[in-house]
C-alpha cells in the first residue's frame, strides 16, 4: 500500500493541500480536484528540476521557486524546490517534505485552530504569502551564517595555517556561490509577482507581495556582498601564501649560494693531486675555519644587502 502522501486542512473558505514527494497517482488526483490546472503544470509538478517561473492562467497561479537547504556532510547550500498553485479559495504545495518552514507551518495548522485562523483565516492570498514569506526569511538565518564564517576566516588569515585558510575559503567561496545562484533566481519571480494584476490576487495583498519582493532583493544584496569579499579574502590568501613561497625560497637560495664555496673547498681538497696544507698536520683545523669565515663573511652580506 503506497503510503499517504497528499495532506488536506480546510479552514472557512480555504482549502491548502499539501502534496511530499507526489507521484503520477497524486498528480492525477490534483487533476480530478482541480480540473482547471492545465496539463502542462501537472507535467512540472513530476519534473526532477524545475526552472522558478510564474504561470499565469485564468483560474490559477502556478509558481516554481528554489529554496536553499543546508548539507551539513558536504557543507553546502543545496537548491530545493517548492511548486504552488494558488486558486480562488485553494492553495497547493508540492515538495520533497525537507523545507522546515513550510512543514512547520502545515504541523502548526494541523494541531492548533488559532494557527489555521492566522495562517487561512483571511483566505488563499493571505495563505500564500504567509508560506513564500516563510520560507524567504529562513534564507536570513544562512547568511547570517556565512557572514559568520566569513569574519571567522578574516580573523585567523593571518594567524592560522594557510592550507586550512585556504581550505575554509574554498568551500565557504563554494557555498556563496550556490546560495547566489538559488537567490538570484528567485528575483525576477517574486518581482513578477509583485507586478502581476491577475484577479486572483487582491489589491489588498500588493503590498504584502512587494514586501516579499524586497525582502529577496535585500537577500540577493548581501549574498553578493559576502561573494565579492570571499573574492577578496582569496586573493588575499594568495598573496600570502605567494609571500611565504618567496620567503622559504629566499631562505633555501641563501643556503645553495653559502655552500656553494663550502662545496668547491671540500671538493678540491677531495682531489688526489698536491695541494697546500695537504702534509700539515693542522690542514683540518685551517680549512674548518676557513670554511667558517667563508660562511660568516656571506651571512654578514647578505644582511647588509637586506637580503636576510
Amino acid at each position: 500500500m503506497k503510503p499517504m502522501t497528499t495532506y488536506k486542512l480546510k479552514h472557512n473558505r480555504v482549502t491548502w493541500t499539501n502534496i511530499i514527494h507526489p507521484t503520477p497517482d497524486d498528480v492525477e488526483a490534483l487533476r480530478a480536484d482541480y480540473p482547471f490546472i492545465h496539463p502542462l503544470n501537472l507535467e512540472d509538478i513530476l519534473s526532477p528540476m524545475e526552472r522558478p517561473k510564474l504561470d499565469e492562467d485564468d483560474d490559477y497561479l502556478f509558481l516554481v521557486l528554489h529554496f536553499p537547504q543546508w548539507d551539513p556532510v558536504q557543507r553546502l547550500s543545496r537548491s530545493k524546490e517548492l511548486n504552488i498553485i494558488i486558486g480562488r479559495g485553494s492553495v497547493v504545495t508540492i515538495h520533497d517534505g525537507t523545507l522546515r518552514p513550510l512543514a512547520r507551518i502545515f504541523q502548526q495548522c494541523e494541531s492548533s485552530e488559532d494557527a489555521r485562523h492566522r495562517y487561512m483565516g483571511r483566505g488563499a492570498n493571505h495563505t500564500f504569502y504567509e508560506i513564500v514569506d516563510s520560507m524567504v526569511d529562513y534564507i536570513f538565518p544562512m547568511l547570517r551564517k556565512i557572514d559568520k564564517n566569513i569574519q571567522r576566516i578574516e580573523e585567523g588569515i593571518f594567524t592560522q595555517d594557510m592550507r586550512r585558510v585556504i581550505r575554509e575559503i574554498t568551500l565557504v567561496r563554494r557555498d556563496v556561490i550556490a546560495m547566489r545562484r538559488i537567490i538570484r533566481q528567485q528575483v525576477p519571480v517574486l518581482s513578477e509577482l509583485e507586478d502581476t494584476t491577475h484577479p486572483i490576487i487582491q489589491e489588498e495583498f500588493e503590498e504584502y507581495f512587494g514586501d516579499l519582493s524586497d525582502h529577496i532583493n535585500k537577500a540577493r544584496d548581501y549574498i553578493d556582498e559576502d561573494l565579492e569579499i570571499v573574492g577578496n579574502l582569496a586573493d588575499t590568501a594568495d598573496m600570502l601564501a605567494n609571500h611565504r613561497i618567496n620567503e622559504v625560497m629566499r631562505i633555501l637560495t641563501v643556503i645553495s649560494v653559502i655552500m656553494l664555496p663550502l662545496t668547491l673547498l671540500s671538493s678540491v681538497y677531495g682531489m688526489n693531486v698536491p695541494l697546500p696544507l695537504q702534509n700539515d698536520p693542522s690542514a683540518f683545523i685551517l680549512i674548518s675555519i676557513g670554511m667558517v669565515l667563508i660562511t660568516v663573511l656571506l651571512l654578514l652580506y647578505f644582511r647588509r644587502q637586506g637580503w636576510l
